[in-house]
């Protein structure tokens, strides 16, 4: 008979009861006790064995509907346990010769006793086991003369189970991506991926690919085994025992196919490993720039904008303090850069010619420079060091790198003819100060014709 049909309907009203956390923690509990006490446990055993429980995590047992007036006068532990035994997730046994009442878990409720457990706790991997177990049973079968087919059988299923479990740790990295965008500042990040997917994934289920004890060390071996057992014929007329050895060798096939697909799955999570990897190090990049990259700044702005949808007053103000008209802001190069071909690139390393020097055009450019300040507070920073129409720069005009990127910023800014000022001294002998070395420079103003 299957165990389904032995469930009673009381049986499903533990997913809807109010009480579903408590009681699924007892069953657990009793389980757990049930496996060292040789499967047989007294109810005064499981009273006192909740009562201790329950005395340490304290819960909260409400009122259920199969309850009756009396049970709800009685201790959480014996309440739980009354409960329990009414809806068929427990069932009492009385010894007579003993005078005892002895509780059991029926084969039905220790199904899904075990699936609660593998719910609650990750222990050893799966496909550790089921690795092993392949491994072992080919052996059994290729040099135990008193194996049968059957072990082919279940060498079937632990491949489909291996199969299964690759294929859930494959579909399970898509919350890992999720969880990058989720995180606000680099130390939250660092610590969802250290304690996340490096203990949850690459620690515990991951090292079975890479590990020296992994998949493939148990893989090379197996398929050997595989192609000489298809050649001997007469393993294959003794284990197939009628003498048709097509059953043999279309189960031999299965395996074969089944570890190829394990390799596919595999190379599929080291896509999805190394997808990940550079995802948490470009987010990582992110937030650790966000306030000094130009493009972490729009993007923190424009997030900003769609959140709030931007008041009259907000876009005022963000107009008057960006420019947002520059090229290297609004062109799609600056956020997107093109891949080159392969072709191209081969072209590109045959007509190699040596790179031209860069202008101080190009330089400041590249170094993002230019665009962190702009024209009007250049033009304040040497306009507010004037003394009667001229600034001379001394140790004391650079006391950060913001001063010194604008000075800088002014002396390209002297060189175009619609700057306020000019340099009167180009080849100025250096002034150093501390880190920073520049031009003892004369600002004056620049005369109008």
């Amino acid at each position: 008979m299957k165990l389904i049909q032995e469930i009673p309907d009381r049986f499903w009203s533990l997913f809807r009861s109010v009480n579903r956390s408590a009681y699924i923690d007892a069953l657990l509990k009793i389980s757990e006790e049930y496996e060292y006490s040789n499967y047989f446990l007294s109810r005064e055993m499981c009273i006192q064995l909740l009562s201790e429980h329950f005395a340490a995590r304290r819960p909260v047992i409400w009122q259920d509907e199969l309850e009756e007036e009396e049970d709800q006068l009685e201790p959480p532990a014996t309440r739980v346990l009354n409960w329990l035994l009414k809806a068929g997730w427990l069932r009492k046994v009385d010894d007579y010769t003993t005078m005892t009442v002895n509780i059991i878990i029926p084969d039905y409720s220790a199904v899904m006793i075990e699936s609660f457990s593998r719910l609650m706790n990750d222990g050893e991997d799966e496909a550790q086991v089921y690795i092993q177990n392949i491994y072992a049973i080919l052996f059994s079968l290729k040099h135990d003369p008193r194996s049968g087919v059957s072990l082919l059988d279940t060498a079937l299923v632990n491949t489909k189970k291996l199969n299964k479990s690759l294929q859930d740790m494959l579909h399970n990295m898509d919350k890992f991506f999720g969880k990058l965008l989720e995180q606000k500042d680099y130390a939250s990040l660092l610590r969802d991926h250290l304690e996340g997917y490096v203990e949850e994934v690459v620690n515990k289920k991951y090292h079975i690919l890479k590990t020296s004890d992994n998949f493939y060390l148990y893989k090379t071996d197996i398929k050997s085994w595989i192609a000489s057992m298809r050649e001997d014929l007469p393993w294959l007329t003794r284990l197939s025992g009628s003498g048709d050895t097509g059953e043999i060798l279309a189960k031999l096939d299965q395996l074969e196919r089944g570890f190829d697909d394990i390799e596919h799955r595999i190379a599929n999570m080291d896509k999805e490993h190394s997808r990940y990897i550079k995802a948490t190090v470009t987010r990582m990049g992110y937030l650790l720039n966000q306030e000094d990259d130009t493009k972490g700044l729009m993007i923190r702005l424009l997030n900003y904008l769609s959140r709030t949808g931007g008041t009259r007053e907000e876009l005022s103000a963000i107009s008057g303090r960006m420019n947002l008209s520059l090229p290297n802001l609004i062109s799609g190069d600056s956020l997107y850069k093109r891949r080159h071909t392969k072709t191209a690139f081969t072209e590109q390393l045959k007509d190699e010619e040596e790179t031209p020097e860069l202008s101080a055009e190009e330089i400041l450019s590249l170094n993002k420079v230019k665009n962190r300040y702009s024209r009007q507070e250049i033009e304040a920073f040497i306009s507010s060091r004037m003394k009667d129409g001229r600034m001379e720069v001394t140790a004391d005009t650079v006391e950060n790198d913001g001063d010194f990127q604008k000075l800088i910023l002014a002396y390209d800014e002297s060189t175009r003819k619609r700057s306020l000022y000019q340099v009167e001294d180009e080849n100025a002998a250096p002034v150093t100060n501390g880190p920073y070395t520049y031009p003892g420079f004369v600002f004056v103003r620049r005369s109008r014709k």
